[in-house]
């Protein structure tokens, strides 16, 4: 594992530093979305309802376990470098105390149902006329507007109604989804960089603005040539496994004893594939010698590819293929890609020390900024961890709260 990065409060500043965000979000995309801007430096309190928490603490097995409880792997990943302060929005008290933070708070980002924010006065044309300079960030499955507002957003959900199951999975097979909640990641994604840009204007004009991101739309985004492909021909695009729609050979083969995948992007690259596999009439072959060709003759080529790969070990065809520049990789599992040599090299853990659980290896920041760099300044905080704190001090600049 790679050493630790910096793990107190006083470690390095981030580019970000001075900024205040008040998370109201919970689950995936809004907490993933503070956690970017947590680790750049923004100082971050996570706003839970004091019995429940977020939803994710609850969401286990996986647990981290120690002599202080249990917490889940999931709520871990996704909320460092914050604050948690127990508050029920429903509590007037508490609720004033939210809203106190909120006209001190650069950022506000959120993911309820359009018109729950309103009802606490926690909204942004609530907020606005106290704090012009504040950046609102609403998540959404659907939009404020529409037929859907009023629909809970589910990174599943969204996946199939989004088109991503239709594209997704064995070209005969049932729709299948993304192994993991890219919808939500892809949503908190947008939402920080829509959150920078907002910041960014603010530094011009001195106000801030609303900021709407839904998770639908973003979806739609993210099918990039897919959906473009969809546009231009007016026809459905079809599944295609494991392998590429308009690139051949760009798909993983079975190997002696395990799967490569072969990318070849360019004919230079076929070409030197094919003095690789000691099948040098391929290269010139018309059904072969360029993509468009290659792509038409794919049910004709790549049988006879899985049949030569089929014949040596994966380390042999790897070490080949680098040797010629043809780009491959193996097909690792999750625990062998976090060991992989490249991912020990740049030192993609932090150790998370955490003071119920002990230390905890965590996915690092792959934001690698020179002058300003990312870092672990607080463990993921335990529900409420920071109530007195904040109810005491406010912001980390102390700020007091109102009474």
């Amino acid at each position: 594992m790679a050493p630790s990065a910096p793990s107190s409060p006083e470690a390095a500043v981030g580019p970000l530093a001075g900024l205040r965000v008040l998370d109201l979000s919970r689950v995936l995309a809004g907490p993933w979305c503070t956690q970017i801007l947590a680790d750049l430096g923004a100082e971050v309190i996570k706003v839970e309802h004091p019995d429940r928490g977020d939803e994710t603490r609850h969401w286990g097995p996986p647990w981290a376990r120690g002599l202080g409880g249990r917490e889940s792997a999931y709520f871990l990943a996704i909320n460092r470098n914050k604050r948690s302060l127990a508050a029920d929005l429903d509590d007037p008290a508490d609720r004033a105390l939210v809203r106190h933070l909120a006209e001190e708070a650069d950022v506000l980002v959120e993911n309820f149902r359009p018109g729950t924010t309103a009802r606490w006065g926690l909204d942004y044309a609530s907020l606005v006329t106290a704090n012009p300079g504040l950046v609102y960030c609403a998540i959404t499955g659907y939009g404020q507007t529409g037929p859907d507002a009023q629909r809970p957003g589910y990174d599943l959900a969204v996946q199939a109604r989004a088109g991503w199951m239709a594209v997704t999975g064995p070209p005969e097979g049932p729709p299948t989804k993304v192994g993991f909640a890219l919808a939500d990641v892809v949503t908190g994604q947008m939402a920080a960089v829509g959150i920078l840009a907002a910041l960014r204007a603010r530094d011009r004009t001195g106000r801030g603005q609303f900021l709407e991101v839904t998770l639908f739309e973003c979806a739609l985004a993210a099918l990039v040539n897919v959906a473009q492909g969809a546009l231009v021909t007016g026809e459905e695009p079809r599944r295609w496994g494991n392998a590429h729609p308009t690139i051949v050979p760009y798909q993983p083969f079975p190997t002696a004893d395990g799967w490569l995948v072969v990318a070849v992007g360019n004919d230079a690259q076929w070409r030197r594939l094919c003095a690789v596999l000691e099948r040098p009439a391929w290269a010139e072959d018309p059904r072969f010698a360029t993509n468009p060709a290659r792509v038409a003759h794919r049910d004709e080529l790549v049988p006879a590819l899985e049949a030569m790969f089929r014949t040596r070990p994966r380390t042999a065809w790897q070490a080949a293929l680098d040797a010629a520049d043809v780009p491959c990789a193996p097909v690792q599992s999750v625990l062998e890609a976090l060991r992989d040599p490249v991912a020990q090299a740049r030192g993609v853990l932090w150790s998370m020390e955490h003071p119920g659980y002990g230390s905890v290896p965590v996915i690092a920041s792959p934001l690698r900024l020179t002058a300003t760099p990312t870092a672990l300044r607080r463990p993921a905080p335990r529900l409420g961890e920071h109530t007195a704190e904040i109810r005491r001090q406010g912001w980390a600049t102390g700020a007091a709260p109102a009474s």
